[in-house]
């Protein structure tokens, strides 16, 4: 997503509107990506294997290496095959007159998800299935990884971007270690009873945040690339936490997009809900109270995230940042945190008052008249 906003973020403010620039920026935004894949997607595999380590109470040295192999080897294969999918939509949409801001990143966030699960499936019934061969899977994470130096070289052709792989890292990686909160919370609730067809749920509720709150980074940063200099925040966006009010009931642009942002959280919830009821029957909790509390969850996640890309943008870009590249990891990470952890109370507080009707109707007959 931070690739398709800084894609977008250029096109807006004409960057890209010489062929010979376009063609710098995009390559070494697609190489800048790969770097960060690599490293990143073994990260997530040393990650995977120290949270089981927790979980479990021993290390699995066994699978290490397909983990590893199938990590880095997904990352590589989705990083390609979304960036230049988001190179399409943004030249695209700058063709046909539409802001890219409100197509590449809804785009990147949906797909990413679908594309980068499937290929995983495929990568990893491969290696599984020719496990026994000592050196393949190792021999794949060599090449990989040294094909990053060459990355590098292409990403040195254009300083700003190299700013971004010299400097870039903190914001990607904690935003997996905030991640990860929000798995270790699917992990430990999912397996209890109280909490059955969470899993289902999850990646719809943290989806949904993160899509939406991306957009409205996405276009905030675009706003501050046209109308302000990095360092520097223009008069109406001097406070640094701005009252909640301002962010979502005021006739300034970006709080607009935040209320049509804020519009969509209740029935696209809905007509998701609706779908999963369809594929899953009565295996997911349908009652009012359940809706209820799920709705309200996603409402509040959605409007925490909104105002946090309000205040994050305000401070990054005033330390000359840019919010696309700082901001999106953040509070996407943020997203899967709150939304996992927001749809965990649901299924809890339904649980207790579902638990506490049962109860009250066998003592009712219990205490009456013999």
């Amino acid at each position: 997503m931070t690739l398709a906003s800084r894609l977008s973020t250029a096109a807006n403010t004409g960057q890209i509107d010489d062929p010979r620039e376009q063609q710098r920026l995009i390559n070494s935004n697609l190489a800048l990506i790969q770097v960060q894949a690599t490293v990143v997607g073994l990260l997530a595999a040393l990650a995977a294997l120290l949270l089981g380590a927790v979980s479990r109470g021993q290390f699995d040295f066994e699978n290490m290496e397909l983990l590893c192999a199938s990590s880095v080897t997904t990352a590589f294969f989705a990083t390609f095959l979304l960036g230049m999918l988001m190179v399409c939509v943004v030249i695209g949409a700058g063709k046909l007159g539409v802001n890219p801001d409100n197509i590449a990143t809804p785009i990147a966030a949906t797909l990413g998800d679908l594309i980068t699960l499937s290929i995983l499936a495929f990568v990893s019934s491969f290696f599984y299935k020719h496990k026994d061969s000592r050196f393949l899977t190792p021999l794949v994470c060599i090449s990989l990884m040294a094909l990053t130096p060459v990355w590098v070289l292409i990403v040195k052709w254009n300083p700003p971007i190299m700013k971004i792989l010299k400097y870039g890292w903190f914001p990607i990686i904690l935003a997996m270690v905030i991640s990860s909160f929000g798995g270790l919370i699917l992990n430990k609730t999912i397996s209890k009873e109280q909490y059955k067809s969470m899993a289902v749920f999850t990646p719809i509720m943290c989806g949904v945040g993160g899509n939406l709150v991306a957009i409205q980074t996405s276009r905030i940063s675009t706003y501050l690339h046209m109308w302000s200099t990095p360092g520097v925040l223009p008069v109406w966006m001097k406070k640094f936490w701005p009252n909640p009010c301002s962010t979502f009931c005021t006739s300034e642009t970006n709080s607009m997009s935040a209320r049509v942002l804020l519009s969509l959280v209740i029935p696209g919830h809905l007509i998701l809900f609706y779908v999963i009821y369809l594929m899953e029957g009565h295996s997911v909790p349908n009652n009012k109270t359940f809706v209820v509390f799920y709705l309200l969850a996603a409402l509040t996640q959605v409007t925490i995230l909104l105002y946090l890309a309000e205040v994050m943008a305000r401070l990054t870009w005033y330390q000359a940042l840019d919010p696309d590249n700082h901001c999106i990891p953040y509070l996407t990470g943020l997203g899967d945190l709150l939304g996992t952890g927001l749809l965990a109370l649901c299924f809890f507080l339904n649980w207790s008052l579902k638990s506490k009707a049962e109860l009250d109707g066998i003592s009712e007959p219990a205490s009456g008249p013999p």
